[in-house]
């Protein structure tokens, strides 16, 4: 096992610790009002959408970025941030994320929503902080969940060095979707990787790319999660796909 990188805080390393111990399959509340989730809000205007595979990296980077931020805590004197109970009350459950599209006014106003934005080659997209599904900003509920369809792209070759989602193709999934998908798999890749390693990827601000798999390189993928080269993740089946379904899988470094 790797050593800790001695010029990660520890602060750093209690956040990522928080990541690398998994999830919680706490049961779901009798209220579907009180299930918890994190929005992610996908900036797409009408008359210039994004590439696709730029939004989703943008998600996908928003999304591990605001679980390590500073603001959940604990700070360098080990006071937790104000992050970071709804944090953790959320990945103590089932990880719920749902995807909106916002453009105009309405992306303007998601900004001033506690979260982070990260923006890929001009692709911009927002994770919030997790709450109750029934408690979500008014700002936020009024956007649409449907609406994200993009045309797949051919975004050219990775940079060195940047890891690589890579979205199952034959399941044909939505924008949104999607981008929940592999803002999952950020966060089993960083949970995965050994802190010095996710601490030098925080410094390039997880810089990640997203690709599509035909099926000949995700038969290469799934055998690479069966030999624990790759994470992989496994959909609750709740929207889009059957249960148990690997929409996501990403190598370790």
């Amino acid at each position: 096992m790797t050593a800790p990188d001695p010029t990660a805080p520890s602060a750093f390393v209690a956040r990522h610790a928080v990541l690398a111990a998994g999830y919680g399959d706490r049961p779901d509340p009798a209220d579907p009002a009180d299930v918890l989730a994190m929005p992610i809000v996908l900036h797409i205007p009408k008359a210039d959408p994004p590439p696709r595979s730029a939004l989703l990296a943008a998600a996908a980077s928003a999304t591990v970025a605001l679980c390590l931020d500073e603001r959940v805590g604990p700070d360098d004197d080990g006071q937790p941030g104000l992050w970071q109970a709804p944090l953790r009350e959320w990945a103590d459950a089932r990880i719920r994320k749902v995807s909106r599209r916002a453009r105009g006014a309405a992306w303007l106003a998601a900004q001033d929503v506690d979260g982070v934005t990260v923006d890929v080659d001009g692709a911009q997209a927002r994770a919030l902080v997790p709450g109750p599904v029934g408690a979500l900003d008014p700002r936020i509920r009024k956007l649409q969940i449907g609406g994200t369809d993009l045309d797949a792209d051919e975004p050219g070759p990775v940079r060195g060095g940047v890891p690589v989602l890579w979205v199952n193709a034959a399941l044909g999934m939505t924008v949104g979707k999607a981008a929940a998908q592999v803002g999952h798999a950020s966060m089993i890749l960083a949970g995965a990787m050994p802190v010095d390693r996710t601490f030098d990827w925080a410094a390039d601000g997880y810089r990640c790319a997203v690709r599509d798999a035909d099926g000949t390189r995700w038969a290469a993928l799934c055998a690479d999660v069966a030999a624990g080269r790759a994470i992989a993740v496994r959909d609750a089946g709740f929207t889009e796909v059957a249960p148990g379904s690997m929409t996501v899988i990403a190598r370790l470094p």
